[in-house]
């Protein structure tokens, strides 16, 4: 995969491209997968790895799609993020290197974490009724 800024641009819109590639976090509340509760896989934007399943997806209320665990753990980067003056850790995807969003502590059973994502950086797909 071209992993280049340019095929990146190419690729990408801008908003998805200020996320995944400059670490942007859209608005919350306003993000297409926020408080879509259809069953299906939730997949990197920028190469399509399968990230979280819809079943491990709960309403968090922070305005972000929010799920308690990952489909793999080995899908998901972490990284120490102190740009707020505070600890955070950062989630990325570990194929594309993409920015996703921040893991929390304080999510629900069973795994007790909030997996606090940017819609702009998935892609939902849906499952199928004979599924």
């Amino acid at each position: 995969m071209d992993s280049s800024d340019a095929y990146w641009r190419k690729t990408l819109s801008p908003e998805a491209y200020a996320i995944l590639r400059q670490r942007a976090t859209e608005r919350p509340h306003t993000g297409t997968y926020d408080q879509l509760w259809d069953k299906g896989v939730y997949q990197c934007l920028g190469c399509g790895l399968p990230l979280f399943y819809s079943n491990t997806k709960f309403d968090a209320g922070c305005g972000w799609p929010s799920f308690f665990q990952a489909i793999d753990s080995t899908r998901i980067r972490y990284l120490n993020d102190f740009e707020l003056g505070y600890p955070r850790t950062e989630i990325r995807c570990a194929r594309c290197d993409g920015h996703l969003g921040h893991v929390f502590n304080d999510g629900p059973p069973p795994t007790g974490l909030r997996f606090c994502l940017n819609s702009g950086a998935l892609k939902f797909i849906p499952k199928h009724k004979d599924e």
